[in-house]
């Protein structure tokens, strides 16, 4: 009995792209696990399983946010009070681990912020990142550390909280545990009308372009935080959100510009 219940709550985890672990442990305690293609040494997977007359479980992958109750009926059950505590408690397990791995994040961007060198005080040669030569772009405030471009994120109070890196070949990298939803990196002086797109070299361009105030968000999934946030910062601005020219790119502008009270031009 007990492990065909284990059995098919393996099944209902696979089916919700979540990897279970090699062995599932059914006490009625709440587990956290390694969930196979997350970095190594997290535990983004939790569960907790009863095996008792009634087979019922919970599961979660924090990265990707899914989560599913599972009884082995088949039958929708209303939750115990006890799953319902265990929930809420990993859930504020995760939020603290995810607000230390912040804090942590952005003492570290800080630091290497004030060490990287301001591309300005080189000697001309010496500017003319690979990256910046392949996309036709000037600087706009990003540094150099150890070959690596360098471009701030900034919160809504405008603190460094992250950090992209990116290298002669274009490839890109984030701090680890660093905050990144409804943060942003700004290109140019505030403008009555505020561009937002998604990739910096995109904002550099429609900055050179337009001579407007840019917002880059970094990626479509963080355009209508960003967008949310700049809004409050500034309630009369004209917002434009300048989509990314595919689906998921039109898609998320367009979310966004709803949410911002603002336009979308693809």
């Amino acid at each position: 009995m007990s492990n065909d219940a284990i059995n098919s709550f393996k099944t209902v985890m696979l089916e919700h792209g979540i990897t279970p672990p090699p062995n599932l442990i059914g006490d009625s305690a709440l587990h956290r696990f390694y969930v196979e293609g997350d970095r190594k040494g997290t535990l983004n997977g939790a569960y907790t399983l009863h095996l008792d007359s009634r087979p019922s479980g919970w599961a979660m992958h924090y990265k990707t946010g899914v989560s599913f109750t599972w009884t082995q009926s088949g039958k929708k059950q209303p939750m115990t009070a006890i799953m319902k505590k265990q929930i809420e408690y990993a859930r504020q397990v995760r939020q603290q681990e995810q607000e230390k791995a912040h804090q942590a994040a952005a003492l570290k961007a800080q630091w290497i912020w004030e060490q990287a060198t301001i591309i300005a005080t080189l000697k001309t040669e010496a500017r003319q990142h690979q990256y910046l030569i392949t996309k036709r772009i000037k600087p706009h405030g990003a540094r150099l550390y150890r070959n690596a471009l360098v471009i701030p994120l900034v919160d809504e109070t405008g603190a460094i909280v992250n950090l992209q890196f990116i290298n002669a070949d274009g490839i890109k990298r984030f701090l680890s545990g660093g905050r990144k939803k409804g943060c942003y990196s700004a290109i140019g002086d505030p403008t009555e009308t505020i561009l937002i797109c998604e990739g910096w070299a995109t904002g550099g361009s429609l900055h050179e372009a337009t001579g407007h105030y840019v917002i880059v968000s970094m990626d479509p999934g963080n355009l209508k935080p960003v967008c949310e946030v700049i809004r409050k910062q500034n309630t009369t601005a004209k917002i434009i959100i300048c989509a990314d020219n595919d689906t998921v790119g039109k898609e998320k502008a367009t979310i966004a510009a709803f949410a911002c009270n603002g336009l979308m031009i693809a």
